[in-house]
């Protein structure tokens, strides 16, 4: 057995994946008929799961190195991209009371977009639209034809 990246990322998935699942025999049992509400964590969790356990049987069939407890700037470095979308995406729950999930959606898909695929005009044009589009369509979908009510913040008032 090869302990690399990719075996130690399957099991801590695999580890999150079983944890999480049992965690959702403690949710609430549903009233009258209502689906219940650890439905949708147990789908998700499901194929999770197995893709974890897929991503083990491979990592056994890699040529990657082995696993080093040293150089740990050098794979920040690396990494750096997740970091900044971490980074961007705690900002955008930092800003949800104030912008709201609209405004603050637009300016998260908008900056990830940015970071990840370049800062040129015409990709930030590409990034406007895209945001744009995908943002305010879901928002619909989830305000109007779903009935949720999302975060609207200080800014704008939509509700």
């Amino acid at each position: 057995m090869t302990l690399n990246r990719d075996f130690l990322t399957a099991v801590v998935f695999l580890l999150l994946t079983v944890g999480m699942y049992v965690a959702t025999y403690s949710l609430p049992e549903p009233m009258f008929n209502q689906l219940a509400s650890w439905t949708w964590p147990r789908t998700i969790l499901v194929p999770l799961g197995l893709l974890s356990v897929v991503m083990l049987i491979q990592s056994q069939k890699s040529d990657q190195p082995a696993a080093t407890l040293g150089g740990f700037l050098a794979w920040a470095k690396e990494n750096v991209n997740p970091f900044l979308c971490f980074g961007l995406f705690f900002l955008f729950l930092l800003t949800l009371p104030t912008l709201g999930m609209l405004l603050g959606g637009l300016a998260y898909v908008f900056l990830t977009l940015c970071v990840l695929g370049g800062w040129q005009p015409r990709q930030m044009a590409v990034h406007a639209g895209i945001s744009i589009v995908f943002v305010t369509g879901m928002w619909a979908i989830f305000s109007f034809a779903l009935g949720v009510v999302l975060p609207e913040g200080t800014i704008l008032r939509v509700y």
